[in-house]
Formats: structure tokens, sequence, C-alpha cells
């Protein structure tokens, strides 16, 4: 059998308890993901770095989705979901727990080592949990699971970022590292980065027992392969040929440029609602505020679903991106209050962006659909390059100015929104 070309079945023995393993598993990649918010403020404050360098951050979290997406997909076809599932957790683990030489080296190089590796399991459990909890029950129902599910990951990247800062950022500003030299600047660095420290240690220790639940319940989950008619090329080789598609391409391209917005904004909202000029707030209390942006999303989520029933999807998802232009607009040209609530506000019009723009892109991709999401995955890596670029924007130009960047992202996916606003019959595209 080409075990390229092989497709993953499976049939639960206990569909409810899976479920909520599933459910627990979005909550927790999605509040981990959040938490690099919270880290880039501290992290800059310690290092001395500029906007350009912290924003490595994010490049070294999200360049494992570009990296690991597609080998993690052929791990679950290997293995299995469950096994795959634990792998993942426990690489999460190990990355969790390599901030401690991270803290004791006091080296702004090795927490990115130790983003990678946590990242790096993300993306496995990530490519797990999407087609898994569409299994977990009966086909009709498998897109309000999925929506369920994509709720519980935003209740993480609410609950993570206020949780996160009142660990992490309190002690930020109560002394200048640029003050500091030799043993002393070290001695400095590796007492405070001991909270950043800290707040992941416990996160191994849960994310350790999750992977020995998951291990545990391997047997739970009954899987099997099934050759896939016809393929004569490789499974890569025909997913990488889905780009020759107009529509697919450019999904992909907003995939690449959503997600870099969208983490962009997220990774500077402390350092702009600190800004006399915006909410001028302190360190512990602006990484609170963090939580309206990504809880904004959360309640987006219901509302778009209705919208989305009642409306075009491509008409939606390009009212919601010159939305998001607008706010960027105000944000970026005022001052005080309106300032900074208009930026926190493009977290409620980002919650669509997302699953609609995956949607229309696999629109009329019949299945090969399930291809398509391997590479929508890879597009994540936006997530890697964005934040560099806006970075670099933000040291020139000043931080409000920096928002040219992400605008231009919210262009581009307006444009799609306009492009994919009348539907595809299933399978039309497949040939062209």
């Amino acid at each position: 059998m080409n075990e390229s070309a092989a497709v993953l079945t499976a049939k639960p023995r206990d569909p409810q308890s899976l479920r909520i393993f599933v459910v627990a598993l979005f909550f927790f990649f999605g509040g981990i993901t959040s938490l690099n918010d919270i880290i880039i403020p501290k992290l800059r404050e310690l290092f001395t770095l500029s906007y350009a360098e912290v924003m490595l951050v994010q490049s070294a979290f999200f360049a494992a989705y570009f990296v690991i997406s597609l080998p993690a997909a052929g791990v679950v076809r290997r293995i299995g979901y469950l096994p795959a599932a634990a792998l993942g957790l426990a690489l999460m683990t190990a990355g969790c727990l390599l901030f401690i030489p991270a803290s004791a080296s006091a080296l702004f190089a090795t927490f990115l080592v130790a983003l990678f590796v946590l990242a790096a399991g993300v993306t496995v459990v990530q490519v797990v949990a999407n087609p898994l909890i569409s299994l977990l029950g009966p086909p009709a129902t498998a897109h309000s699971r999925l929506t369920f599910a994509q709720a519980f990951n935003s209740l993480g990247t609410t609950v993570f970022p206020y949780v996160g800062s009142g660990l992490i950022l309190r002690s930020i500003s109560r002394v200048d590292p640029q003050a500091l030299v030799g043993r002393a600047l070290t001695a400095y660095r590796v007492r405070e980065t001991h909270v950043i420290m800290r707040a992941y240690l416990g996160l191994a220790v849960v994310l350790a027992l999750l992977a020995l639940l998951a291990w545990l319940q391997r047997r739970r989950l009954l899987e099997a392969r099934a050759q896939a008619g016809g393929a004569r090329q490789s499974g890569a080789q025909q997913a990488w040929s889905l780009l020759r598609q107009a529509r697919f391409s450019y999904g992909v391209l907003c995939i690449f440029l959503y997600v870099g917005a969208e983490v962009t904004i997220g990774s500077l909202m402390v350092s702009y609602l600190m800004q006399p000029s915006a909410l001028h707030l302190a360190a512990q209390s602006a990484g609170q505020h963090v939580s309206y942006y990504w809880g904004g999303a959360m309640v987006g989520r219901f509302i778009s679903a209705e919208l989305l029933r009642l409306y075009s999807p491509g008409k939606v998802l390009a009212g919601a991106a010159a939305a998001v232009l607008c706010l960027l607009f105000v944000s970026s040209h005022s001052i005080g209050a309106l300032s900074g609530w208009s930026l926190l506000a493009v977290g409620l019009f980002n919650s669509l962006m997302f699953p609609t723009i995956f949607s229309l892109a696999c629109e009329g991709l019949g299945a090969r659909a399930a291809q398509a999401s391997g590479i929508l995955c890879v597009a994540i890596v936006g997530g890697a390059l964005i934040p560099l670029a806006t970075g670099h924007a933000a040291d020139l130009l000043g931080l409000k100015s920096a928002l040219f960047v992400p605008a231009i992202c919210y262009a581009g996916i307006l444009g799609f929104g306009i492009f994919a606003r009348r539907p595809v019959a299933d399978g039309n595209m497949i040939a062209a």
C-alpha cells in the first residue's frame, strides 16, 4: 500500500470522554500560544532588545509550523491520533522544561530554542486535534463540535494572558538593565527570568499529565488506514499541486497574512497600551488588557456563526477586514482611550477570519480538502515573518505608524473576501 496516499479513519470506543480530552487540548495550545504576548515585553526589558529583535520570539515559535506541520501529518498517519497527541504533548513538556537552562544561561537565544521546541509540540497537537474532533461523533454535527472546540481555544487565549501577566509582568521595569554591567547584569537576568521559568514549569506538570492520559487512552480509538485510489503522485506532490488553483493559492496567502497580522497586534499590544499616547498603563495592567483582544475573538465566534448562516461567507469576511482597517486607522491617528480600545477591538473582527478563509480556500476541492489542510497549516508561518517586519517598522517609525504592516495584510484579506464571495460547487476546482 502507498502509505502517502493512505487515509486515516477512526472509530471511538468512548467518544464523550475523548471529546472532553480533545477540547482540553484546544484550550491549552491556544493559551500557551497567547503567552508569547506576555513574555515579549518581559524579554525586551531584560535583554534591552529592539522591537525587531524581540519579535524573534514569534519567529521562533511560528517557524515550527512551517517545519513540523507536514511531518506531523505523516506521524499521525503512521502511529495514530492519540499516540501522536501524546508525542506532541511530550514535546510541549520538553519545551517548557527547556526554560530552566534558558533562565540559568540568561541568554535570549536559549529562550528562542525553548520556544521552538514548545511550538513543535503545539503543531503536532494541533494537527491531531483539528481532524480528531470531527471524527468523535456523527458527521452531521462535526461543524458544531469544531466550533465548540475553537471556542475553548479562544477561552485559553483569554485566560492565559490575564494569569500570565500577574505572574510574569508584575516586576517589570523596577530595575533598569541598561544601568547594570557584567555579573550584576547576568545575575539580574537570571533572577528575573525565574518568574518566566516558574510559569512554564507549572505548565510542564500539566502537559506531562495530559501526555500520560493520551498514552493511556491510545487503545480507546480504533484506527484503520484505507488506500486512496488512483494516486500516482506522492501525497506531498499532490498537496502542493493544489497551489495551481487560484482560489486556493490566494486562500493560502491569506492564512499567511491573517496569522501574521493577528500575532503582530497581540505581540505589540502590551507595549502599545503602555504608551502615553494610548492608555498609558503599567505593564501588568497592559498585559491583562490583552485578554480583551483575545476575548473579543471568543465573543465574535458566536456572533459570526449567525452572520455566516445569513450572508455569503466571502462578503462577511470582506466586511470584517474592512472594519479592522478602519480600527487600525483610528488607533494610529488618535490618542488616549480611543487609540487603545480601537486596537483591542480588532480581536472581535479577527474571530471569523481563520475558519472562514480556511473553508473558502478549501471550497470545491472535494476529497482533496484534507491535503489542502496541510498546506494551509504550513502558511501559519506568517506568524513568524510578519511580526518581524512590523518590529523593524516600529523601530524606524514608532508603534503607531508600524500598524501599516498589518493593515496591508488585512487589505489582502479584504480582496480575498470579494474574490471568493460566490460559492464553488464541490469538485469543480479539482480538474482546473
